[in-house]
C-alpha cells in the first residue's frame, strides 16, 4: 500500500518547525560582529539578493568591516576590509583554515582527496600541496612546458584567422577551450576539450565539469538547514554524484591507459604524480580541482581583462604599444607572443592585476569554517561559524583605493603590491594556507592568451556599438562572470 501523498512532506515540515523553535528559543551568542536582524527560519537569506557579493558590500557600509549573518540556521561572518582580511587569512589562519564544503560537493571520495575542498589542512592535504609546489608548479616545470602553451595559443589564433573573420566571437568560449587544452596537455599530454565521455559524447568532459559548477552554486536548502542534508530535498547531491562519476570515468580511462603504456617523455603532471605513488582517488580529485578551478577562473579573468581594455581605449593603446615594442625585438623576425616575453610586459601585468582588483575570480573566496572559537577585531567567532572574505568589496573600498571604480593599471605600476606579499587589500587568490597553489601556471596562461588576442587582432563590438556602451554587469557565482558574454569581432592586424 502506497503512503499518503502528504507523508513525503511531513518530515521536512517537522524539521523546519524544529528549526523555527530553535530560532525562537536559542540564546544569542555574546559579542558577535554586528549585522542585520535575522528573520525567523530564513535568517538573512532574503537580504543577500542576486549579486550576493555586492549586497554584502552594501551591508558592510552599514554594519562595519566584520559583520555576522544568519543563513537559515547557520551563522556566517563576512570580512570586508584589509584589516579584517588580515586577521582571518594571517593572524588566525590556523584556526580559520578549515573549509566549508557545500553539501552538493560532500562526496567523501572527492573531499577526502581534494586540495580546494579538503575539510581540513591535514597531513594528506599538506603532502599533496607540497607535491604541487615542488613538482607541478615550479619555474622549471612551467618553463619546460612553455612551448606547449605557445602551440595551444597559436592554434587559438589560427582558428580566428581561418574561421572567424567578420564574425562575432564569444571570448569566454574561445578562452575556455584554450585553457582547457593547455591543462589537458600539461597533465595528460593531450587535448581534452573534445574528449568523449563514457557514453561517447564528444565534449562530454567539458560539459560535465560545467554542470558540476552549476550544481555547486545552486542554492541548496541543505547548506542553510543541515538537518535536511540527509534528505537531499532538491536532489542536487544525487545529481552531482552522477556527474562526478562521469568525470571520474574519463580520468580512470586516462590513468589506466598511462599505466598500461607509460609515457616516454616523463614530462607531464600525470607521470610525476604516478612516480610519486599517489593513488587513483587522489589523482582524480586533484584533476577535478585543476580543471574546475583552473579553467573557470582563468577564463573569467581573460574575459574581464579584454572587456576592460575594450571599455578603456587609452589603456588598450598602451598595451598594444608595449606588445609591439617587446615582441618586435625578436631576432628571428617572427611576430608571435612567446612565454619568454611575459616577464617584459609590465603594463599588461598591471592591467591584469587591475582586473583582479575590480573583478576577482572568486569574489568571496572559498568559504572557511572555524575549527575553534577565536576573536577577530575584538568580536567572537564561534566554533563551526562559516567565514567569508569579500575580496570584491575590499578591491572597491574607497578608503583603500583612490578612485576605486576607475580601471587604472598605473596604480600597480606605481606600487609593489602583489599576489603573494601579504597585501591584504589585494588577495584575489586568497592568502595563508589556502592560497591558490596553481597561481604560477594561471598567471602565465592568462597573460599569454590576453597578449596574443590583443597583439594579433583589432577588436570591435558588434552592430557598431561604442566601447563606452559596453555593459560591465556581473553575474555572481563561485566565479564572477559577465552578465552578458563578451562578443567581439576580430580583425587581423596588418
Amino acid at each position: 500500500m502506497e503512503d499518503a501523498p502528504w507523508t513525503k512532506f511531513a518530515l521536512p515540515v517537522l524539521l523546519l518547525f524544529t528549526s523555527f523553535l530553535w530560532f525562537v528559543l536559542r540564546k544569542p551568542s555574546a559579542n558577535l560582529p554586528p549585522g542585520p536582524r535575522p528573520w525567523p527560519i530564513v535568517g538573512n537569506l532574503l537580504q543577500l539578493g542576486r549579486n550576493t557579493h555586492a549586497e554584502l558590500a552594501n551591508l558592510a557600509r552599514t554594519y562595519g568591516p566584520l559583520l555576522s549573518l544568519r543563513l537559515g540556521t547557520q551563522l556566517a561572518v563576512v570580512a570586508s576590509s584589509p584589516a579584517a582580511a588580515a586577521e582571518i587569512l594571517k593572524t588566525h589562519d590556523r584556526v580559520l583554515s578549515a573549509r566549508y564544503v557545500p553539501q552538493t560537493f560532500r562526496n567523501k571520495i572527492y573531499t577526502g582527496n581534494s586540495l580546494a575542498w579538503a575539510l581540513e589542512c591535514d597531513d594528506h592535504w599538506k603532502e599533496l600541496r607540497a607535491v604541487c609546489h615542488t613538482e607541478l608548479f615550479t619555474t622549471k616545470t612551467l618553463d619546460r612546458q612553455a612551448q606547449m602553451r605557445e602551440e595551444k595559443v597559436s592554434e587559438m589564433v589560427k582558428s580566428l584567422l581561418e574561421n572567424q573573420q567578420g564574425k562575432a566571437v564569444n571570448i569566454a568560449e574561445l578562452a575556455f577551450k584554450t585553457v582547457f587544452d593547455i591543462l589537458g596537455n600539461a597533465i595528460f599530454s593531450r587535448d581534452v576539450y573534445n574528449l568523449a565521455d563514457k557514453e561517447g559524447n564528444f565534449g562530454g568532459l567539458k560539459d560535465n565539469i560545467s554542470r558540476m559548477m552549476e550544481l555547486g552554486i545552486a542554492p541548496n536548502l541543505s547548506d542553510f538547514y543541515p538537518i535536511l542534508a540527509g534528505l537531499d530535498v532538491q536532489g542536487l547531491y544525487r545529481e552531482a554524484l552522477a556527474f562526478d562519476k562521469k568525470i571520474y570515468d574519463v580520468w580512470d580511462g586516462l590513468i589506466r591507459e598511462r599505466k598500461e603504456t607509460p609515457h616516454d617523455s616523463k614530462h607531464d603532471f600525470l607521470d610525476m604524480l604516478l612516480s610519486a605513488g599517489f593513488s587513483d582517488p587522489q589523482l582524480k580529485a586533484l584533476f577535478l580541482d585543476m580543471f574546475v578551478a583552473g579553467a573557470e577562473t582563468s577564463t573569467s579573468t581573460i574575459e574581464w581583462t579584454v572587456s576592460e581594455l575594450i571599455k578603456n581605449p587609452q589603456v588598450m593603446r598602451r598595451v598594444k604599444d608595449e606588445l609591439e615594442l617587446v615582441v618586435s625585438k625578436q631576432i628571428n623576425g617572427e611576430n608571435t607572443v612567446r612565454d619568454s616575453h611575459l616577464v617584459h610586459l609590465s603594463y599588461l601585468q598591471a592591467g591584469i592585476k587591475e582586473t583582479h582588483r575590480l573583478h576577482p575570480p572568486v569574489p568571496l573566496l572559498l568559504p572557511r569554517v572555524a575549527l575553534d572559537g577565536c576573536e577577530v577585531m575584538n568580536y567572537k567567532i564561534p566554533k563551526g561559524c562559516r567565514v567569508f572574505v569579500n575580496v570584491w568589496a575590499i578591491g572597491r573600498d574607497s578608503e583603500t583605493w583612490k578612485e576605486p571604480l576607475k580601471f587604472s593599471p598605473e596604480r600597480f605600476l606605481e606600487s609593489n603590491i602583489d599576489y603573494r606579499r601579504n597585501n591584504f587589500e589585494f588577495t584575489p587568490f586568497g592568502a595563508g594556507r589556502r592560497i591558490c597553489p596553481g597561481l604560477p601556471l594561471a598567471s602565465r596562461v592568462v597573460q599569454l592568451i590576453v597578449a596574443s588576442l590583443i597583439h594579433n587582432f583589432e577588436w570591435s563590438l558588434p552592430n557598431g556599438e561604442e566601447p563606452s556602451e559596453l555593459s560591465m554587469d556581473e553575474k555572481f557565482g563561485l566565479t564572477l562572470v559577465r552578465e552578458q558574454p563578451l562578443l567581439l569581432i576580430p580583425k587581423p592586424r596588418v
